[in-house]
């Protein structure tokens, strides 16, 4: 099948596929990404998986891989040549490897083998093309070896390499059956044997079974040369009946089988692994023999199998573990993958399989006591890499999927035993399924060539070993460890030498499957430095975040993502690629092929020193619909110039596609300006200007442009250009001659070096401190085609212009600045919602030379807002988080001091315990370091905030009136048998901007006499939702509501006017919790416990019952007239006078002879006694 390859001569062609399917938005420096060369094919063959570029006589071609070629029968996958030539399309061509990719006297398994999966260039010409799950036939068994072929550059096998062993498949094996009355039911037995032997191939060339029962005595069913096909067995095991006994002579079964059963007489043959199979279900009756019996069979290299069936002990609830002790000690070792328990004879059928496997293995392995696999399944070809002297080939299924590097130069091939990459500290633990070979990479350092291979399973969190060979043997220097259990890290290697000087100067290592804090798949990618030797860490590099809209439903997601997992598995594909931007150090490029919902991505990242910088200079996402094109990024490569422009160009596949971006030249322009004259000074005019006399400036603007591929060669670049005045200023302070405009945009043509020439004059205005600033943007006329300019270079030039200053004979204006600052309040401020300002007044004085744009800069806390100023002009100071004043703007003279006012208001928003204000003031004059510490001033005040509130209360009533009459119940049955209701509420409103603390609200009243005999009772409270009141006992305490019934005793005798509080009763609380609200309410219920004041006597006396208010924030205070709240409620008694106190009648008598007697002295002193009314009536 020829695939067809898009060339990318015409806008139509190249953004028609690309732009639409291949490309979205990217952050771009100089690879091209809008004229790339594409290639596609079916997303089913995995077309694209694997990419290299290639140059033989021929010409210059993309190769890439598609290891599912041949779906859905064969799937042998295979490797596409696509010619690149930008004159003319022309198609790819399979290059049918497979094929011819072949070894010798094995029969060999094509199918599936993936061919293609691994695809690596031979620096001596040619390459290498691998298919890891080749495989080969012994018997009924496939072993997966992997196969790789080198191709030459005429793309011809020249050979194949596989880990191919001879099949071995000859066994004899006997297998030992306990037939004793206790195995029940035989049909398991012999259903066990039929499903086992009809995995094994039998014949006299082949397998050998002979089975041999036992019990009391020993009986040979049948002979090893018995039977030549597995039919024959079959049949007769279906025959085999049981013996039976009473007692289970398992020792001598053994034996027996081992003098006899194996014997040539009986069919054994020489040379021939022997293998025997025990099945019991009991201890033996003859176990003192059997350590014995099993040494005998060690030495004879008999390798055992056996199975405990554990059925007649289950059935009488016995102890199973003397008897799987014993079992298990007739086993080879390692006795875990030779021993075998089954819960009963049904059972035996479950472990036919993984029995069956076990003793296959043997088959495979050439060694007496092996029961595991080593190169068997090795996948072989996993990964590749060339070297400065071996070809590395990871192998990770090898040693029960534990993996190694097999290293092949030459006619010389080292397979590493399975212990040679266990380093010291892991050989206490097992290793299991690492994956040691998924990659391999090498680097070069001082002494020699350091070998690299990842095992991204180690440990769960995967590993990186690094080796030299000497001598043909492997000596480990380092490892490097994963730190996230299930991120794949050592799964991608990559080693770059960034500074060309033929040394390896970092080590990448991806770990793609590297979880974000979402558990998205985001991926990551470790940087290593050489350091001699040694590798040492240096940072991690990770990709734009991915949104996981599936499982987060982000409010910022757009769309909802159709793959998982999601992610970006950033760090899938590394590639070091040859110096992309020609700044003379190699780059690096990184896939991130699930990026954007599996459509895929690549960073690239510039080489620096001996290292990559962080930030990724370019970033190209895929647009594709995940259909015809998914997973950009699977595969990069780009060590080579396809087009002949000198440029270095990068290739980058995904499943259905590829891509071949073409390098853009690096256009080096360097821009100079000069001023004639070279500052402004407003006192010197030297033109005209709208009939004005003014400051003219001659300005002269210069360019020099290269290319980096061809410096010494002159470059014709179109250039466009804008100079803009002033350029920090909002409004200008200068314009071009002849017009009214600050900017002007030209075009000009550079060949190697050109200037041009503008004039400009100065507008007649008093801002004269600050320097004006000159700002010259440029670029290349047509950015998107071409060179690009050098991104380590700036686009743009600023230059600037000073004024001339008046500093007497002096360079340098030298100014001494003095802050004096001041306020009202000195201690504690309490801040009111009512009064909520703060002032700071400031002096600023200078003492020696003018101080050019002198300002003064405050900086506050939070809990403070800038509101204004007084004293200057309100456009002199800007507030931008802290506030900046102009003082005496331009510039402050010798001895003059400015006094303005600073004014703010209280924060509600931030209600801090201390209000800050840091002062300062400065200039642009210098000023001598001893003299700068009048220059600035701190006010530190600590602050409360009064709460703005109205704390009303009520109570149902004020005066309750005792009838004489009134009796007391002898049983109160009620609470209405109690006396009056009396209902207590308070409300607390919010009032003011500040905010309201939380509060606590204390309500007490007089509960008990000092005698223990109540006065008002509480029969329960409400309160609105934001308030808790406790606590809940005093809520009827004795349970009247309840239907307690109570029976009334005396009561004191209360004296007449007392007034009960706390010197006199005992009183009750109530506490309230009140949660910020505007509206907050509680009420009380309380009852008047008439019988205690029927029984005494008095004739008025009031209750108080008082409400305190409390906040729970130090910070907000309450005013004393909102924290306390009393009620007095007058309890009155109808028709007994109170008694009056002897003394207070003795003294009121006394009092009134007093007051008599002087009357009498009045009336006598002023002649009452002496009038002559009695004489003339006597007349």
């Amino acid at each position: 099948m020829a695939l067809l390859r898009h060339d990318s001569r015409g806008v139509a062609v190249a953004c028609c596929w690309f732009l639409t399917v291949v490309l979205g938005f990217c952050v771009s420096f100089n690879v091209d990404v809008k004229n790339a060369m594409n290639f596609s094919g079916p997303v089913e063959d995995m077309f694209g998986y694997t990419v290299q570029q290639y140059e033989n006589e021929e010409g210059k071609w993309v190769l890439i891989g598609s290891p599912l070629v041949g779906q859905p029968k064969t799937r042998t996958g295979d490797v596409y040549k696509c010619p690149v030539r930008r004159d003319k399309s022309l198609p790819c061509t399979k290059l049918d490897l497979p094929v011819n990719t072949s070894i010798p006297n094995v029969t060999e398994v094509k199918e599936n083998m993936t061919f293609g999966s691994t695809l690596v260039t031979n620096p001596n010409g040619g390459f290498l093309a691998c298919g890891p799950l080749y495989a080969y036939r012994c018997g009924h068994l496939h072993y997966t070896t992997g196969i790789c072929s080198d191709v030459s550059p005429t793309f011809q096998v020249v050979n194949s390499f596989a880990p191919v062993q001879e099949c071995s498949t000859q066994l004899d094996i006997v297998i030992v059956l306990d037939g004793s009355n206790s195995i029940y039911p035989w049909e398991s037995v012999t259903a066990f044997l039929n499903d086992l032997l009809e995995r094994m191939d039998i014949g006299p060339k082949q397998t050998q079974v002979g089975i041999v029962q036992y019990g009391e005595n020993v009986t040979h069913e049948f002979n090893l040369n018995k039977y030549s096909s597995t039919e024959e067995v079959l049949v007769a095991a279906k025959k085999i009946v049981q013996r039976g006994g009473f007692r289970t002579m398992t020792a001598l079964g053994i034996d027996t089988a081992r003098k006899e059963a194996f014997t040539e007489a009986r069919g054994a043959r020489r040379g021939v692994k022997k293998v025997m199979v025990i099945v019991t279900d009991g201890e033996s009756h003859d176990n003192h023999r059997l350590n014995k019996v099993i040494q005998d069979c060690e030495d004879e290299n008999i390798q055992r199998f056996s199975i405990a069936i554990l059925g007649s002990y289950n059935r009488g609830n016995l102890s199973t573990e003397k008897l799987v002790e014993e079992i298990k000690s007739m086993a080879s070792e390692p006795t875990e993958k030779h021993f075998f328990n089954v819960s009963d004879e049904l059972a035996l059928v479950t472990i036919v399989q993984a029995l069956g496997e076990r003793i296959f293995a043997l088959e495979a392995t050439s060694d007496q006591s092996a029961a595991s696999f080593e190169m068997e399944m090795s996948q072989t070809g996993f990964s590749a890499h060339y070297s400065q002297d071996w070809v590395m080939l990871g192998a990770v299924g090898a040693y029960d999927w534990n993996g190694t590097v097999v290293m092949q130069k030459a006619n010389q091939i080292i397979i590493p035993q399975n212990t040679t990459f266990k380093v010291e500290s892991t050989k206490k633990n097992e290793p299991l399924a690492s994956y040691l070979g998924y990659t391999v990479n090498s680097a070069t350092a001082p002494g020699g060539v350091l070998y690299i291979a990842g095992q991204p399973r180690y440990n769960h969190t995967g590993q990186v070993v690094i080796y030299r060979m000497e001598d043909g043997d492997i000596k480990i220097l380092q490892t490097l460890s994963g730190e996230q259990i299930g991120s794949y890290f050592g799964s991608v290697l990559t080693t770059v030498d960034i500074d060309k000087d033929s040394n390896t100067d970092i080590l990448l290592v991806g770990a793609p499957m590297y979880m974000g804090t979402e558990k998205e798949e985001q991926g990551k990618v470790y940087v290593y430095i050489l350091n001699q030797t040694r590798f040492e860490y240096q940072m991690s590099l990770e990709p734009i975040k991915q949104t996981c809209c599936s499982s987060l439903k982000h409010n910022s997601c757009t769309k909802e993502n159709k793959n998982e997992p999601c992610g970006a598995r950033f760090g899938t594909a590394i590639a070091a690629v040859k110096d992309l931007n020609l700044d003379g150090f190699n780059d690096v490029v990184i896939g991130a092929p699930l990026e954007n919902d599996h459509a895929g991505a690549v960073y690239i990242y510039h080489g620096s020193g001996k290292t990559i910088r962080k930030e990724y200079a370019q970033h190209i996402p895929s647009g594709g619909d995940g259909k015809t094109l998914k997973f950009f990024g699977q595969s990069i490569h780009g060590e080579m110039d396809l087009n002949g422009d000198g440029l270095t160009d990068v290739t980058i596949g995904g499943l259905g596609g590829a891509a071949l971006f073409w390098s853009r030249d690096v256009a080096v322009v360097k821009v100079t300006m000069n001023f004639e004259p070279n500052k402004v000074n407003i006192q010197k005019k030297n033109c005209h200007m709208e009939g004005k006399e003014t400051v003219c400036i001659n300005a002269t603007i210069c360019f020099d442009a290269k290319l980096k591929s061809k410096e010494d060669s002159i470059y014709k670049a179109d250039m466009q250009y804008r100079v803009t005045l002033d350029s920090l200023r909002q409004i200008s302070r200068s314009f071009f001659s002849g017009t009214q405009e600050r900017k002007i945009q030209r075009n000009i043509i550079v060949q190697g070096s050109e200037c041009t020439r503008h004039s400009f004059y100065m507008l007649d205005k008093h801002d004269f401190q600050d320097s004006v600033r000159i700002t010259l943007d440029f670029n290349l006329t047509d950015p998107e085609n071409g060179p690009i300019l050098d991104d380590s270079l700036p686009n743009s030039v600023h230059e600037y212009i000073p004024f001339a200053k008046d500093c007497g004979n002096k360079e340098k204006c030298i100014s001494d600045l003095v802050l004096d600052v001041s306020t009202k309040e000195k201690g504690l401020l309490i801040v009111k919602s009512q009064n909520d300002k703060f002032n700071v007044s400031l002096t600023v004085r200078n003492k020696r030379d003018s101080a050019y744009n002198t300002r003064t800069i405050v900086q506050y806390s939070p809990n403070l807002i800038f509101s204004g100023i007084e004293g200057i002009q309100k456009d002199s100071c800007e507030s931008n988080h802290n506030i900046t004043c102009k003082v005496g703007y331009p510039f402050l003279r010798r001895g003059e001091m400015v006094t303005f006012k600073i004014l703010f208001q209280f924060n509600t928003s931030y209600l801090t315990e201390n209000m800050t204000i840091h002062l300062s003031t400065t200039s642009d004059s210098e000023e001598p370091p001893e003299t700068l510490s009048d220059n600035e001033a701190n006010i530190s005040i600590p602050v409360k905030y009064e709460v703005g509130l109205q704390f009303y209360s009520s109570a149902s009533e004020y005066h309750i009136l005792i009838p004489a009459n009134e009796t007391v119940p002898e049983v109160i049955n009620s609470t209405e048998d109690i006396g009056n209701e009396i209902n207590i509420f308070y409300l607390i409103k919010k009032r003011g901007h500040f905010p309201l603390p939380g509060l606590t609200l204390s309500i007490s009243f007089p509960n008990l006499t000092s005698d223990g005999y109540p006065v008002l009772y509480p029969t329960g409270w409400s309160s609105s939702n934001n308030a808790n009141c406790r606590p809940h006992s005093l809520e009827d305490p004795l349970g009247i509501n309840s239907g307690k019934k109570m029976i009334i005793s005396k009561s004191e005798d209360l004296k007449r006017g007392t007034l009960l509080d706390c010197s006199t009763c005992k009183l009750a609380t109530i506490t309230c919790n009140l949660v910020p609200s505007d509206i907050s309410q509680v009420n009380v219920s309380l009852i008047l416990w008439k019988p205690t004041f029927i029984k005494t006597h008095f004739s008025s006396l009031n209750l108080t019952v008082r409400g305190e208010l409390q906040s729970e924030n130090t910070s907000l205070v309450l005013s004393s007239s909102n924290q306390k709240r009393e009620l007095a409620i007058q309890i009155s008694k109808d028709g007994l006078p109170g008694r009056v106190p002897l003394w207070v009648i003795l003294l009121s008598a006394f009092a009134g002879l007093l007051l008599l007697m002087l009357l009498i002295l009045a009336l006598w002193k002023i002649g009452f006694f002496k009038r002559p009314l009695k004489k003339k009536m006597e007349k």
